[in-house]
């Protein structure tokens, strides 16, 4: 790839970015604007944002790089991601949108009555958050060093420059601009070169198409167990990804939420049509890229070896763009997220506040990911949506349908999880990838069931703990708002 054409994608993109986030400055200027947009952002551009922050490094390039490795192993991945939104419309939009929280940690001690509830919860979105950001960071690493030869570490930083302009400058009502467009971005990135690719295939390569069948697996085979456990993972982890949830604050009602979340359901369906393609079309024509480790690179490096000439580098570029817009828009709704539970915990809520939480939520993660290194997006941020599915996850759906639930419950339960997760995740890491057994590399099967198990044990020998008001509490989660009315 020409370094000047991909430097000049990643430019366009950042200063795309830039202006919209600060187009949205002009009209932030309340404390609801920062966190939840002040709650009047409509389905339809809600959906596109929520696709746009959604669609991170792991579906960009690593769903791609996953099946070049593993064939219809990795198809798990792109049904899991999207049927988690299948969930999250049955058991969560709604109801968390009628709390009238800004954020998890606001639901979690209003329900419960509890600041203890609170902590535990601020500093669990907070080290999802975190682990989340890491993988960003490491796919706009490699995109920077394959595009234009730059030391890796320029990628992560100027993602976490460019995060901060935007988010400081308008918060949730600007990075909603921002992802929308984002969402957008990706989608034509990935379309345009597979259509293009596939053209070319058909018109002259399609006699290659018989390698399909003789190129060897990179990865291991997954048992039952394995699978199972992905699934497990991808589903529950999704309801309580801080990014996605903080999102359905911003709808003005429940009714909204839930029309927001299908028309999610849409567009992820149609985007990840596009990387399964791309991968396929790697496992024929170029299989070596799983041999050499550079899986991850499949959809950045595919559109310049098929169509080749200044096509294949304009291809090329147009790639690039939509990656670093994965990057930034997953990091962008991360880092509100985060801010706005930091801001509120440490310094006082404000909208300087949250600033100061912004700056904070992406430097910390920014210096992780200069310490470490990840050759596997997808199996990565897989991880993240476990620990999410062991914490967060069973405090939102106790929470929403269980009376019965303590405080002491919901701690324990995801202290229980934080722990068992977390353990199986450094030990994991510590034994390196292909080395650790099924139960420590995919945990999401136990620890998911333990941490509900303790959480409703826990509750039920502390009935004397669950909060006097929660009959009301649940009518105002489950009673359907009324139709605001209009002037005829």
């Amino acid at each position: 790839m020409n370094p000047v054409v991909g430097l000049a994608a990643f430019v366009a993109v950042s200063i795309a970015t830039a202006a919209i986030g600060f187009y949205g400055l002009r009209i932030s200027r309340t404390t609801g604007d920062f966190y939840v947009a002040s709650r009047t952002v409509p389905p339809w551009w809600n959906a596109s944002a929520i696709g746009g922050e959604y669609l991170s490094a792991a579906s960009f390039l690593g769903v791609a790089g996953l099946i070049l490795l593993s064939g219809t192993d990795a198809l798990w991945f792109p049904v899991g991601y999207t049927a988690g939104y299948l969930m999250l419309l049955l058991f969560v939009a709604a109801p968390l949108r009628r709390s009238g929280a800004y954020t998890i940690p606001d639901f979690t001690e209003a329900r419960l009555e509890s600041k203890a509830v609170r902590r535990v919860t601020s500093l669990v979105v907070v080290a999802v958050g975190w682990l989340y950001i890491v993988p960003q960071l490491h796919g706009a690493a490699l995109t920077i060093r394959i595009s234009t030869g730059l030391p890796a570490w320029v990628g992560s930083l100027a993602v976490v420059v460019v995060v901060c302009l935007t988010v400081v400058a308008g918060g949730m009502r600007s990075i909603t601009f921002v992802q929308a467009f984002q969402y957008w971005l990706k989608l034509t990135a990935l379309a345009v070169p597979v259509v293009f690719v596939l053209l070319v295939v058909a018109g002259g390569q399609t006699e290659a198409v018989a390698g399909l069948q003789s190129n060897p697996t990179q990865l291991p085979a997954a048992g039952p167990y394995q699978n199972i456990s992905l699934m497990v993972a991808l589903l529950f982890g999704t309801l309580g990804l801080p990014h996605v949830l903080v999102r359905f604050y911003t709808n003005p009602d429940g009714q909204s939420a839930r029309r927001t979340t299908l028309i999610v359901l849409g567009l992820l369906s149609v985007f990840y049509l596009f990387p399964t393609v791309s991968g396929v079309l790697g496992r024929v024509f170029a299989p070596e890229l799983a041999r050499s480790g550079q899986a991850d690179a499949l959809v950045l490096l595919l559109p310049g070896r098929l169509v080749g000439g200044t096509a294949g580098e304009l291809l090329s570029a147009l790639v690039v763009a939509g990656a670093f817009a994965a990057f930034l828009s997953t990091t962008s709704g991360l880092v509100v997220s985060l801010a706005g539970v930091i801001s509120q915990d440490v310094f006082g809520g404000s909208v300087r506040g949250f600033r100061l939480a912004a700056l904070l939520a992406a430097v910390v993660p920014l210096c992780f990911a200069f310490l470490t290194d990840s050759l596997a997006l997808a199996g990565s941020v897989g991880l993240v949506f476990a620990f999410t599915a062991s914490t967060i996850c069973p405090v939102l759906l106790l929470g929403i349908w269980w009376r019965g639930l303590s405080d002491a419950g919901a701690i324990a339960g995801m202290v229980t999880g934080a722990v068992l997760c977390g353990g199986a995740m450094v030990s994991g890491t510590l034994l390196g990838p292909g080395n650790s057994p099924a139960w420590l590399a995919q945990p999401a099967a136990w620890t998911v069931p333990a941490a509900f198990a303790v959480m409703v044990l826990v509750s039920r020998a502390t009935r004397n703990r669950v909060p006097l008001n929660v009959a009301r509490v649940m009518t105002r989660l489950h009673v359907p708002e009324r139709p605001v009315a209009t002037e005829r």
